[in-house]
């Protein structure tokens, strides 16, 4: 047995102590996986593009969320000695929408301590960044396929003076998800229909495939690239020439449900995202069209020590809570090679 005295300890450096706390093993390496925690929301925040582009709100002490609409309301004249009563049809109509939590997301791995001695490259960080990206990418195609689902929709406020408008799909024609001028026509087209439901300029989005994105700097005429988007828009050789048409700002996703077929629905999803996405081709919209409620933003957990003792690594958890669904149709568009 390796004797071991406790007169004179030496004074240990400990760099992965909090303020110097070292009572214990928890406490001698509370730092070290913060580098981790980092990585993986960053790797979240680099691979997602949808979180910031719909309404977001945080749900807490309850399992859903419920968002109030208001139709419109209309105006006449008033007749000499009238009394004003207030409107016959109990207008503005209201209605709602909820948005239901979805199960816990998780992305997981394993590291084995002498795995992450031996290797000659930073293993937590690669592995955090695998996390986030698994997290955002089931992010973002849950956002895209409700915003696809909203523009198929009518408005929940169906009452009088309405109906509400709702959403809108464009088609490019059959085989045209690549023809960069049926796609420009439909940003025109977009446009001019949003203008018409009294959306907001301010905020509108459009969101394609990559190469759908290549195809227009490719296919346009330059002069018009050029005389619409100005050489402040970016260098085209660069591949980042194209940032707006019509007023709608573009943006690339390889995570919209393009040309995917029929879509199932699985376990732990509380909102329907399924659908026919056989001739989907991209979206444009303004923020209002989904909700997305987070119980648990993208975070990190990591095993203590007694099972790392046990199994003589970590078990490293990336996990959120969040719950997506449609709000406002009118502001969603669809484009369909169809």
């Amino acid at each position: 047995m390796t004797y071991q005295s406790s007169v004179n300890p030496a004074q240990l450096t400990a760099p992965g102590a909090l303020n110097g706390a070292i009572a214990d093993t928890s406490e001698r390496r509370a730092l070290y996986l913060k580098l981790f925690s980092g990585e993986m929301f960053k790797g979240f925040q680099n691979n997602t593009i949808a979180r910031d582009l719909v309404m977001k709100r945080t749900l807490k002490n309850g399992k859903s969320l419920q968002f109030i609409y208001t139709g419109r309301t209309k105006s006449e004249y008033h007749t000499p000695g009238n009394s004003i009563l207030g409107d016959s049809n109990n207008a503005p109509p209201v209605a709602e929408k909820t948005i239901i939590m979805d199960d816990l997301l998780i992305s997981s791995a394993f590291v084995y301590d002498l795995d992450e001695t031996l290797a000659h490259y930073s293993l937590r960080s690669e592995i955090s960044s695998k996390i986030g990206h698994a997290l955002a990418e089931a992010y973002d195609k849950k956002v895209f396929r409700t915003i696809a689902l909203a523009a198929r929709e009518a408005h929940p406020v169906t009452a009088s003076p309405g109906p509400e408008p709702g959403g809108s799909v464009i088609k490019l024609g059959a085989g045209n998800e690549y023809n960069a001028q049926a796609i420009v026509d439909s940003f025109f087209e977009a446009a001019s229909i949003l203008d018409e439901k009294n959306v907001p300029r301010n905020g509108r989005t459009a969101v394609l495939s990559p190469r759908q994105y290549y195809a227009l700097i490719s296919q346009v005429d330059s002069n018009i690239l050029n005389r619409d988007y100005g050489s402040s828009q970016g260098n085209m050789n660069s591949g980042e020439g194209l940032y707006e048409i019509a007023g709608i700002s573009i943006k690339r996703s390889n995570n919209l449900p393009f040309m995917a077929g029929t879509v199932a629905r699985v376990n732990g999803e509380n909102n329907d995202y399924s659908g026919d996405f056989s001739a989907h081709c991209g979206l444009i919209y303004m923020k209002d069209c989904a909700g997305v409620v987070e119980g648990i933003g993208p975070q990190v957990q990591t095993t203590g020590a007694d099972v790392k003792t046990m199994y003589q690594g970590d078990i490293i958890v990336g996990r959120q809570a969040m719950g997506v669904g449609t709000l406002n149709p009118a502001c969603a568009i669809e484009l369909q090679a169809a």
